[in-house]
């Protein structure tokens, strides 16, 4: 067995599935809150730290477990950072992710390529109980917003956003090279190496 339970404060299939690909090669097993509780923490955070922190204390409460959350989302320059925060509920508290990229294109209706420029950013909050002082990491990545989606992997935005150096959309790329290059892979590379060095996790054995 795993020497180390951590519960992943979310419910999104498609963010358990990259964070159970990430987490691949440590020694831990990753449950997610739903096995604990049935609504996540309500996001009044007005940045990507503070909403992260929320999610992990909540799921850490639930569980009795450490817990890792993220909160992330796509910056688009022409729309002065929006959709930001926002962006899982940009066209509404009850939107899909049609929805939001619908919205999206229409916002950036008539700006052109050139001025399309954006960047996904997450925050990762890792806490190993409900009131310990979290272990915070970030990642950036950077591109730009397509005229129309392309591509059926991934989640959110990605089919919506070209990286840079990349002839493939986030949502065309296979998931070990995405899990390399992305916001989310690069958050929890950080994190993986602060929590390592504090001796809270190590790699499986072989």
């Amino acid at each position: 067995m795993p020497s180390l339970s951590i519960v992943l404060a979310s419910n999104n299939a498609g963010k358990l599935a990259e964070f159970t690909d990430l987490f691949a090669s440590w020694d831990v097993q990753l449950r997610t809150q739903g096995e604990f509780i049935a609504e996540g923490a309500e996001e009044t955070g007005t940045t990507f730290e503070a909403n992260a922190l929320l999610k992990a204390r909540h799921a850490s409460q639930a569980s009795n477990l450490p817990a890792i959350a993220d909160d992330s989302g796509l910056e688009v320059d022409a729309l002065q950072g929006a959709p930001g925060v926002y962006s899982a509920r940009y066209a509404g508290d009850d939107a899909t992710d049609a929805d939001n990229n619908r919205k999206l294109l229409a916002a950036l209706e008539g700006v052109p390529p050139r001025l399309r420029t954006a960047r996904f950013r997450c925050a990762l909050a890792y806490v190993q109980h409900a009131h310990a002082e979290p272990v915070f990491a970030r990642g950036t990545w950077f591109g730009r917003v397509l005229l129309g989606p392309r591509g059926d992997r991934g989640f959110g935005y990605d089919s919506l956003f070209l990286p840079d150096e990349s002839r493939l959309t986030a949502a065309e790329m296979e998931t070990v090279a995405k899990n390399r290059v992305s916001h989310r892979a690069l958050a929890l590379h950080d994190l993986l190496g602060r929590l390592v060095a504090n001796g809270v996790i190590a790699p499986k054995p072989r």
